[in-house]
């Protein structure tokens, strides 16, 4: 009978075990290749690591670039043309010089997610120091590829040991000899290699999505600013109908189109106030709060809400309504904002908003557009009132603007498409930036634990003969 127990608590434990597939083995951060190795940083380092420089605020503005605290966020790798100069001396630039490769870890954090952030040095500039705020990291490159190592260190397992490593009092500290034991998984030196170019690839069609982006968005407000104003005219309101181009004329703006006029911003729409919509008892009803306002929100996303969760007080807008946040920090960051994309035709919002609702001679996407145009948010800031942290857009600021507009509603709507359209192409561009960080994220997991090989896995022998 003890003889059937043993072997069925044998059998039980077997299959309670995680099945470690052929070519792998178990090890204390997981399940990694027989041929990689783990290791730590100490053991993978050139020379012992070491705390920066005294940084003293009077010797800053001359001298040799500084690696701060701040440049270790501001791009990877660190970017040598936007550090600050500081004053070091000979000794200092000798001991604290930086090399190409070298790793930097911050040393404190405000939250524990930000302890031993990592950033890498890519450059051959000569004579950069870094601060006494960043721990320094020199690989030994005959055992690991530098660019290798930066991929482990801001990896999924490196960053838990990091963190669970780290000191919490009034700030999260990391000490030198936590960060030397920071587990790295050292493939073969030529897969470290395929390792660090396939995400270094990865890495450069984000940079040019990005930049793509930037570009985008400085054409887009360029052409808004030409449409908007009618220094630039869409073809087929270009001329007479004798095929005569049209000219333009003297306004208190400046010159605008012949055809268009100067009119009070507030004469292309009706302001909704606070009111309540009569629904079904479980109508189901979008609301925007200051919460769903950000930066990029030309279309609010907005919550699902039952109409019998309605608070009274709340604000009634429907599809094509202009919503433009009243308060500081809302409308400094929000740009104003478009409700189009609703999933019901009616909805709620706070009342911090101002609703601009199109007239029947307006189109509502040209409203839209005219609350993001600089010198349009430039008067309303100037015109916001109330007590530092606490001000807010008065509605008459943005009744009271004139702009130059066009006689007819087409026209409008044909400049609001134009501008649109672009909108839609940098949107669809952000999508597809933000699938390529999720992918490089994804790549990162599957190469860096070695779940996807891109080296052909070697012999025992061929391994430890490098």
């Amino acid at each position: 009978m003890n003889n059937q127990v043993a072997q069925v608590s044998k059998k039980e434990w077997a299959a309670a075990e995680p099945m470690v597939p052929v070519g792998y083995k178990q090890t204390e951060v997981g399940v990694i290749p027989e041929d990689w190795e783990l290791s730590d940083i100490k053991h993978i380092s050139a020379l012992p690591m070491q705390n920066g420089l005294f940084y003293e605020p009077r010797r800053k503005g001359t001298g040799v670039p500084l690696i701060n605290v701040g440049d270790m966020y501001a791009a990877a790798p660190i970017d040598v043309d936007t550090l600050e100069l500081f004053d070091a001396t000979e000794n200092e630039i000798k001991v604290f010089r930086v090399k190409l490769g070298d790793l930097f870890f911050t040393r404190s954090s405000v939250v524990p997610s930000g302890i031993a952030y990592c950033n890498i040095f890519n450059s051959e500039s000569d004579d950069v120091v870094f601060d006494s705020h960043l721990i320094r990291v020199r690989p030994n490159t005959e055992i690991i590829d530098s660019k290798y190592l930066y991929l482990n260190c801001i990896s999924k397992h490196a960053r838990a040991a990091l963190i669970s490593e780290a000191k919490t009092a009034t700030m999260t500290t990391i000490d030198q000899g936590a960060i030397n034991r920071c587990p790295v998984l050292v493939p073969p030196r030529k897969e470290q290699t395929a390792i660090a170019n396939a995400l270094s690839d990865v890495d450069a069609l984000i940079g040019s999505l990005e930049a793509l982006i930037v570009k985008k968005q400085a054409i887009k407000t360029a052409t808004m600013q030409q449409l908007l104003t009618g220094r630039t005219r869409l073809p087929q309101f270009a001329t007479h109908p004798d095929g005569r181009p049209k000219g333009y004329k003297t306004s208190e703006l400046g010159e605008i189109p012949e055809d268009w006029k100067v009119v009070p911003f507030g004469s292309l729409f009706e302001s909704k106030s606070t009111q309540r919509k009569k629904l079904a008892e479980d109508e189901e009803v979008s609301f925007v709060g200051m919460q769903d306002v950000s930066e990029s929100a030309r279309l609010l996303q907005t919550q699902q809400l039952a109409y019998t969760r309605i608070k009274s007080g709340l604000t009634y807008f429907e599809r094509g309504d202009v919503l433009v946040a009243k308060i500081t920090p809302c409308f400094e960051n929000g740009k104003g904002c478009h409700t189009e994309i609703l999933k019901t035709e009616v909805g709620f919002g706070s009342t911090e908003f101002h609703v601009l609702k199109a007239n029947q001679d307006a189109d509502s996407w040209f409203i839209y557009f005219w609350t993001i145009q600089a010198d349009f948010r430039m008067k309303l800031e100037s015109e916001m009132v109330g007590s530092a942290g606490h001000r807010r857009v008065p509605l008459s600021a943005i009744t009271a603007f004139n702009i130059p507009s066009p006689s007819c509603r087409e026209e409008q709507t044909a400049i609001a498409t134009i501008l649109s359209d672009m909108d839609e192409e940098i949107q669809a561009l952000e999508t597809r930036l933000a699938k390529t960080r999720d992918l490089k994220q994804g790549m990162m997991q599957q190469l860096l634990t070695g779940k996807i090989r891109l080296v052909k896995p070697l012999a025992g022998d061929e391994h430890h003969a490098g």
